[in-house]
């Protein structure tokens, strides 16, 4: 065989897209976090509780202080191209970790293409992470016999560069 052929197992894909705000109080806050994230994922978001009491900031366990929502499959991939159009479809090397997932902010979520003014909601920023996965990922989730990843089929820095670089046309900066 003269041309070398990539085994199926091999092939990356997008996994998941988890966009989030963290609003630091609930009230009306979070009710307005709750619409910008429904408004730029056309999904329904869910609030986010304080893991544990901190007094110096005023917040309780268990009080909601951010709002979450994350979206998957063709719809994850339609929302990725827009948010890397905000970004100027540049994304910094130090934005990538060691096991295919990127993680990068947005400032104003009016930057994305297709999210108009609102003066309810106002201007907000908010933080995204993209998950990538290659088959066989879900042995880590499984409930019977889990396993873990082996190193030569974890996805490494280069290669998601690739796959962004090739799937989404984004330049690493």
């Amino acid at each position: 065989m003269s041309q070398q052929t990539q085994s199926i197992m091999k092939a990356i894909t997008l996994n998941k897209i988890v966009l989030n705000m963290g609003v630091g109080k609930s009230g009306d806050a979070i009710e307005i976090a709750k619409l910008a994230l429904d408004q730029i994922s056309g999904k329904k978001s869910c609030a986010r509780e304080a893991k544990e009491t901190q007094r110096d900031w005023g917040v309780r366990k268990g009080e909601p202080i951010g709002v979450a929502v994350t979206i998957r499959g063709k719809d994850a991939t339609a929302l990725l191209k827009r948010l890397f159009e905000a970004k100027g479809n540049k994304i910094k090397g130090s934005s990538f970790d060691d096991f295919g997932n990127i993680s990068f902010g947005i400032k104003e979520h009016i930057d994305i293409p297709g999210i108009k003014y609102d003066p309810k909601i106002g201007i907000l920023g908010l933080d995204v992470a993209v998950t990538l996965a290659r088959p066989g990922f879900s042995i880590r989730f499984r409930s019977r016999h889990k396993a873990k990843i082996g190193k030569t089929h974890r996805i490494s820095h280069g290669e998601a560069q690739e796959f962004l670089s090739s799937e989404f046309g984004v330049e690493i900066v």
